[in-house]
């Protein structure tokens, strides 16, 4: 694991991240987008424990700039107050970044808010190669999916409750909007939001989660791999 800085166009200026993996090693760049939580122990383990499963270099971006939600009112604070602009430019930063390092390719991937980072990223960052979004739509004044044009797996509960952003009526919606897409596809499993974090002792469901993850991993390393 290592400590970062990269530049970004955001205004907050240059943004931390924490890096796994090696570039020595591995050609293909993942940056995996937190919660609304932020750059908590959960999401830096998430990160360590892709780049291990796929032999990727890995860069959990931190978003908020050192600030970590204690509870679900500081986190509704932090994402309701977070630059989409700032948080898109800090993504296209961080492929950079990994470019830089020796990445060939770049995905994204996250979870709840950073599920729809990544949804909106896959159409608004041409350096990326491919997005892995988790429970997590953007509304539509963030992105015009329509745009996109890079393959995406996309991974929703069955069991999601957060109705105009991750329920399951909000995830046919989206599939219905990458309709004729070449590369899309949409997994959905008995599970509830936030279902592969293991701190989310309501919903979390470990083998809906090693699933997801093991497709995850499969899908950029079929995307990302460079022959």
């Amino acid at each position: 694991m290592t400590s970062v800085t990269f530049k970004t166009n955001s205004a907050l200026g240059d943004c931390p991240g924490m890096m796994h993996g090696d570039p020595q090693t591995s050609n293909m760049g993942l940056v995996v987008l937190q919660e609304w939580w932020g750059m908590n122990e959960q999401i830096i383990a998430r990160g360590k424990e892709l780049a291990e499963m796929g032999n990727f270099v890995t860069l959990v971006p931190d978003l908020y700039r050192g600030k970590v939600a204690k509870d679900h009112e500081e986190a509704g604070h932090l994402s309701g107050s977070l630059d989409w602009a700032g948080a898109i430019e800090d993504i296209r930063g961080a492929a950079l970044f990994l470019m830089g390092k020796g990445c060939r390719k770049v995905g994204v991937t996250g979870y709840c808010m950073g599920g729809a980072l990544s949804i909106a990223s896959a159409a608004l960052v041409g350096e990326l190669s491919a997005a892995a979004p988790f429970y997590g739509i953007p509304k539509a004044e963030r992105c015009d999916v329509k745009t996109i044009i890079i393959p995406i797996q996309a991974h929703f509960g069955e069991l999601d409750t957060i109705a105009g952003f991750s329920a399951p009526a909000d995830a046919r919606a989206f599939e219905a909007a990458m309709k004729g897409k070449k590369d899309f596809e949409l997994f959905m499993y008995p599970a509830g939001h936030g279902f592969t974090n293991s701190n989310n002792k309501a919903n979390y469901n470990k083998e809906s989660a090693d699933l997801a993850l093991s497709r995850t991993v499969k899908f950029m390393a079929r995307h990302l791999c460079s022959r």
